[in-house]
C-alpha cells in the first residue's frame, strides 16, 4: 500500500480499510502510541479508552465487526488546525445477532503526530442506536450512557404532549446551573426524544429566574487539586453528545430564553431552530472569566450565527449581550413579554408539531450540511431531498389539498 500524502486522504483510507477489514492497511496508518477514546454507553462493553493500535483494532474495531455488519460512512471532513481533523458521518449496517438495522451518527476527532500518522481518535456517537440494534427498539428509549433513566430525572422536567417534547431545566434555586447530573440528564432526555415517534417538535425552557447561568461553580469546586480539567471534561462529554443528538433530530426545536443565559448553557439556545427571549434575557459566554476555553458548541455556532468578529468579542471580552442586541445580531428571533414567553414559545412548538415533520427534518439536515458543500453539491442534495420528501404521505396529501383548494393536515409521515 502507498501511504496517502494528505490527512484527508489518510482518513478516507482509514474508513475504507476498516470497512474492508484490511488490518495491514489500518496498522500502517496508526502511530505506535495510538490512543482511542470511544463513546461511553456503547453496548457490549465497547465504550472506553484503548491504548495502542493492537487494543483499538482487536478490542474495538474488530469487536464491532463480530457483532455488527456495519461501516462508518464519512460525510464531512474538516481541518481543525494544527494537528487535528474532525470527521462527521453515519454508521450504517445491521446487528448480526438480531438483523436489526443500525444507523447512528458519529463525530470523530482525529489527531496526527509529527510523522503524519494518526496518533489519537476520539469518538462521539448515538449510543442508543447501537443498543437498539442489538437489544431491540425498546433500548433506544432508555439511556445507554451510565446515568439516570427517564423515570429518575431530578434536574429536568420532561414530558410529551400534543406532539411536543418539553425539556424544562428545573434547578430554579441554582438558576439552573449545570452540574454533572444535569449534563447526564440532558443526554437522557435527548435520547428519549430521538427514540419517541410521538415527538414532532421540542420546547426547551427553564424554571425559575433564568434559563441557565451555565456551569455550576459549586460543583466545580468539588474537584481535587489539579483535577478541575478532568471533572469539566467528564461533565461535558454527555452534555455534548446530547446536543449532537438534538442537532440531528427530524423535528424542529424552539427555545425560550429569560434571565441569564451563560457559559455552556448557551448550548440550549444554539440547539434551537427558533429562539425567543424575554426583555430581561442577557447572553454571555463567561468562559474567560473562569479561565476556560468554552463548551456547549459555542465556538462552532456563534461565528455562524452572529459572525466571526462578534463571536470573538463575546468570548475574549466576556461581552454581555442584552435581548435587543441579541435580536439585532440574529442570536434570537424575537423578544416577547416575560409573562407571555413560555406560552408563546409553546404555541410555536405546537404549531410546528402539526407541520410536515419529514420535510422539517430534511430542511434541518440540508441547512446543517450546507456549510461543508459547494453550490453544485448542495443542489444535488436538494434534488435528492425533494425526491425523498415528495414520496412522503404528507407531501402527497398537501399537493392534493392544494389542487382541491383545501388546507392540508400533516401527519408527520
Amino acid at each position: 500500500m502507498t501511504m496517502p500524502t494528505t490527512r484527508t486522504e489518510m482518513l478516507r483510507e482509514l474508513y475504507r480499510a476498516l470497512a474492508a477489514g484490511d488490518e495491514a492497511a489500518v496498522r500502517l496508518l496508526l502511530s505506535d502510541d495510538f490512543e482511542g477514546r470511544t463513546a461511553a454507553g456503547l453496548p457490549l462493553g465497547l465504550g472506553g479508552d484503548y491504548h495502542g493500535p493492537d487494543a483499538m483494532i482487536r478490542d474495538f474495531w474488530w469487536a464491532i465487526g463480530r457483532s455488527y455488519r456495519a461501516a462508518a460512512e464519512p460525510e464531512t471532513i474538516e481541518d481543525l488546525g494544527r494537528d487535528r481533523m474532525q470527521v462527521a458521518g453515519t454508521y450504517r449496517g445491521t446487528a448480526r445477532a438480531t438483523g436489526r438495522p443500525l444507523e447512528a451518527a458519529f463525530v470523530h476527532t482525529v489527531t496526527f503526530d509529527d510523522s503524519g500518522r494518526i496518533s489519537a481518535l476520539s469518538q462521539l456517537t448515538d449510543t442508543a442506536a447501537w443498543c437498539a440494534a442489538v437489544d431491540g427498539a425498546g433500548a433506544a428509549a432508555a439511556p445507554a450512557y451510565p446515568g439516570p433513566a427517564p423515570s429518575d430525572l431530578e434536574t429536568i422536567d420532561y414530558s410529551v404532549e400534543d406532539g411536543v417534547a418539553r425539556m424544562v431545566l428545573n434547578r430554579p434555586d441554582e438558576r439552573n446551573a449545570i452540574d454533572l447530573r444535569m449534563g447526564e440528564e440532558t443526554l437522557t432526555v435527548a435520547r428519549a426524544i430521538a427514540a419517541d415517534p410521538r415527538v414532532r417538535a421540542v420546547l426547551i425552557a427553564g424554571n425559575g429566574p433564568a434559563l441557565t447561568v451555565g456551569g455550576d461553580i459549586d460543583y466545580f469546586l468539588s474537584a481535587p487539586p489539579g483535577g478541575f480539567g478532568a471533572l469539566a471534561e467528564r461533565m461535558t462529554n454527555p452534555f455534548h453528545e446530547a446536543f449532537r443528538i438534538l442537532e440531528r433530530l427530524d423535528c424542529p426545536i424552539v427555545t425560550a430564553a429569560h434571565g441569564a443565559v451563560a457559559g455552556g448553557g448557551l448550548g440550549y439556545l444554539y440547539a434551537a431552530d427558533i429562539a425567543v427571549a424575554a426583555p430581561d434575557a442577557v447572553f454571555c459566554t463567561a468562559f474567560s472569566g473562569i479561565g476556560l476555553s468554552g463548551d456547549g458548541g459555542g465556538t462552532w455556532h456563534l461565528p455562524r450565527i452572529i459572525g466571526d468578529r462578534r463571536a470573538r468579542r463575546m468570548y475574549l471580552e466576556n461581552l454581555r449581550v442584552d435581548a435587543a442586541i441579541a435580536l439585532d445580531w440574529g442570536l434570537i428571533a424575537e423578544i416577547v413579554p416575560a409573562d407571555e414567553l413560555r406560552e408563546h414559545a409553546l404555541a410555536k412548538a405546537v404549531a410546528l408539531a402539526s407541520g410536515p415533520t419529514k420535510a422539517f427534518g430534511r430542511q434541518r439536515r440540508l441547512l446543517r450540511e450546507s456549510w461543508n458543500r459547494d453550490l453544485a453539491e448542495q443542489l444535488r442534495a436538494e434534488s435528492q431531498g425533494v425526491l425523498d420528501t415528495g414520496n412522503t404521505r404528507d407531501a402527497q396529501h398537501a399537493i392534493a389539498s392544494f389542487i382541491a383548494k383545501a388546507r392540508p393536515t400533516f401527519e408527520g409521515r
